[in-house]
């Protein structure tokens, strides 16, 4: 999908700053993005990472992996600011993820009764995440089969944002939940992915850190708040792993 050349230019942002769910910290990291477009919209594009080798999924299988490379690519396309979402290795971070602890729903309350509530309460499905994104995953697919007659993953890239407006919108018909509860986790799951330390498979690179200028393991730049006070902070961001 991030091989689109003929592809109009995707605002990304528009979908990162009207999600539901991005009144977290994470959405509170994108605001120097949006700041910065217009000075660094007449920039090269941004450089592709150094690809690795060829991944070996987790718990996704082959209709998953398709799906969510599509939908980062689509949320996050390789423009001036940076790589594609899969790129910088979004897809990769939601697998480890839900193929870990987060996945299997370890620190959920799962025991029941699963009434419906109001959207403020949160979740309240019986799934646990893995559950979740693979049952969005098969709806979503049903749903733009439907409108569209194909998968999510082969669709062009306008019909793509058309499909993810909807089901935004909690206009498409998903069986058990809102279209829109899915849409936020996945918008959720790709921000966390394209911010969060590469040492969790995304961030490739650190792209999305070198973007906004967040220099990394925050202990780091505590140090430097003194020196670099009302200056920018021009070191190049370090990971975790680089102190262990």
């Amino acid at each position: 999908m991030s091989s689109n050349d003929n592809r109009t230019p995707i605002p990304r942002r528009d979908f990162l700053k009207g999600a539901g769910a991005a009144g977290t910290a994470v959405a509170a990291t994108l605001a120097p993005v949006v700041a910065t477009t217009p000075a660094v919209a007449q920039q090269q594009p941004a450089a592709t990472p150094a690809q690795p080798a060829p991944e070996t999924w987790l718990t996704l299988n082959a209709t998953e992996v398709a799906f969510f490379t599509a939908a980062v690519d689509t949320i996050i396309p390789a423009d001036e600011l940076s790589p594609s979402g899969s790129d910088c290795g979004v897809a990769v971070f939601i697998d480890r993820q839900l193929a870990g602890a987060y996945g299997s729903g370890a620190r959920l309350y799962r025991q029941g009764p699963f009434l419906k509530a109001k959207p403020e309460l949160g979740y309240q499905l019986e799934l646990n995440p893995r559950e979740f994104f693979r049952a969005g995953i098969t709806a979503a697919n049903e749903f733009t089969r439907k409108t569209y007659g194909k998968d999510f993953d082969r669709l062009a890239e306008q019909d793509r944002i058309a499909a993810f407006k909807t089901m935004e919108e909690g206009k498409a018909e998903f069986p058990g939940f809102s279209s829109r509860a899915f849409f936020n986790a996945l918008l959720q799951i790709t921000m966390e992915g394209f911010f969060a330390d590469p040492m969790y498979g995304g961030n490739r690179d650190m792209a999305a850190w070198k973007m906004v200028g967040y220099p990394g393991l925050p202990a780091i730049y505590r140090e430097e708040i003194k020196t670099y006070y009302n200056k920018k902070y021009d070191k190049p961001p370090r990971s975790i792993a680089d102190f262990s």
